[in-house]
């Protein structure tokens, strides 16, 4: 196994959204000539969320909210520029819509991100960050990562950035029980024709918010002769509030709002609104699903069901079929229903950080993140390390969402350079 080290300034794990936006605005930083840095990307190439690139699926934020206009409207990197770029603004124009399809904003973000090819290391896992000890004080961490022959490479810096996404949440009733006919809607659209394999397949959607309507009735174009079944514990499919007033929790700004209130205050905020991000579905997807179904009564031929305010209580799978049992939340009578496949829209965890940190543990101060994103260390410890994404508890509804990219972005490289006269400490924490 060989091993290569490298040293640089700024090192960023992952190369998704956050990332880069990241390095847009280093981009874009008019005083940090000779600085360093790179990411570290696991995927072969650029890719954002390409398990639900949907055909006809739309963004759900404006096109304005992208990886720089917020922060510098004259910026090279805005979707704007991106059209004009590849002659499609007059066309966009007259569509009279502030909400591309993922397929296109997918497009703008790979078309960012080909421009920093020489700063990002793709096809490699990170695996583990380690504090390098002299003298009983750290300067530098270690980034170790594995490419896909196997061999290691070794990164030192001074300034790490993480920015690795979520990853799949797979509720506990099916662990140990998934296998090749059951995927996460992370990798739905990848894996869903070997559900194909079955002439008229029987396919259950596990959830009830945007990934899982979108499925669900993927899923209804994809097999016309199969059984699609939507299996939820809520009683109804739930509409977003994306209302004017609602979404100015989502603006940049907010974020001093809520990290300014005390702990309980921020739960119940999270709690109230939870309905703008979590659990719920666009109308006109709530719509399309309703009338499907409707129209099974006027046909009478059922094909499809919404098994609502149910929980699942039981998973057997032999590889073949997934048996699952549910239970009426009201009743608590149990029925078993047979499937060739599965799909879990169950969302994601936020906390793959935790694990690559942890070598750091003696290191890390036990205070909160701090405001500019920076994770305390204790004292000794003078490098520093900055989450994106999972600081949801601290910053607000909009940490794990696009709508904050391009000014978090810059707060992050202010903070990096410590443009502001006091110590990076104290200058992060106000």
């Amino acid at each position: 196994m060989s091993v290569h080290s490298q040293e640089y300034d700024v090192v960023g794990i992952g190369f998704g959204p956050a990332n880069l936006a990241i390095a847009i605005a280093l981009d874009e930083q008019k005083d940090l000539d000779g600085l360093r840095y790179c990411f570290l990307e696991k995927q072969p190439r650029f890719e954002w969320h390409g398990g639900m690139l949907l055909e006809g699926t739309r963004m759900q934020v404006s096109f304005l909210k992208d990886l720089a206009t917020l922060r510098n409207p004259a910026s090279r990197f805005t979707f704007v520029n991106y059209l004009h770029d590849n002659n499609r603004l007059d066309s966009f124009i007259n569509m009279g819509t502030f909400f591309p399809t993922r397929v296109e904003y997918n497009d703008y973000m790979r078309w960012s991100a080909d421009q920093f090819k020489e700063h990002v290391h793709y096809g490699q896992e990170v695996i583990a960050i380690e504090p390098v000890e002299q003298g009983g004080e750290v300067e530098w961490v270690r980034v170790r990562s594995r490419n896909a022959d196997g061999s290691e490479t070794e990164i030192f810096t001074r300034n790490l950035v993480i920015g690795i996404g979520g990853y799949p949440k797979i509720p506990a009733v099916f662990a140990g029980k998934m296998g090749d006919n059951m995927v996460h809607s992370s990798r739905y659209k990848h894996e869903y024709e070997r559900f194909g394999r079955h002439e008229t397949p029987r396919i259950a959607v596990i959830g009830a918010g945007q990934s899982a309507a979108e499925i669900y009735l993927d899923l209804m174009d994809q097999y016309p002769d199969g059984k699609m079944d939507l299996v939820s514990r809520s009683r109804a499919l739930h509409p977003a509030d994306d209302s004017a007033f609602v979404n100015e929790i989502f603006d940049p700004s907010f974020t001093d709002t809520i990290y300014a209130r005390p702990e309980s205050e921020r739960q119940d905020f999270l709690k109230r609104f939870s309905q703008t991000n979590y659990a719920v579905v666009d109308l006109a997807e709530i719509e399309q699903i309703y009338e499907r179904l409707y129209l099974q009564k006027v046909t009478g031929k059922v094909q499809h069901r919404f098994l609502s305010n149910r929980d699942i209580v039981g998973v057997q799978n032999d590889g073949t079929r997934v048996l699952l049992t549910l239970r009426n939340k009201d009743t608590g009578v149990e029925q078993t229903e047979v499937y060739d496949g599965v799909v879990l829209a169950t969302g994601y965890n936020r906390n793959g950080h935790e694990q690559l940190l942890s070598p750091m543990a003696d290191w890390m101060s036990e205070k909160g993140v701090e405001r500019c994103y920076r994770l305390p260390m204790a004292s000794g410890c003078h490098a520093n390390v900055f989450l994106q994404g999972c600081c949801e508890e601290t910053h607000g509804l909009s940490d794990t969402l696009l709508s904050i990219l391009a000014v978090r972005s810059q707060e992050v490289v202010d903070a990096l350079i410590e443009r502001q006269s006091r110590p990076l400490e104290t200058a992060c924490a106000s």
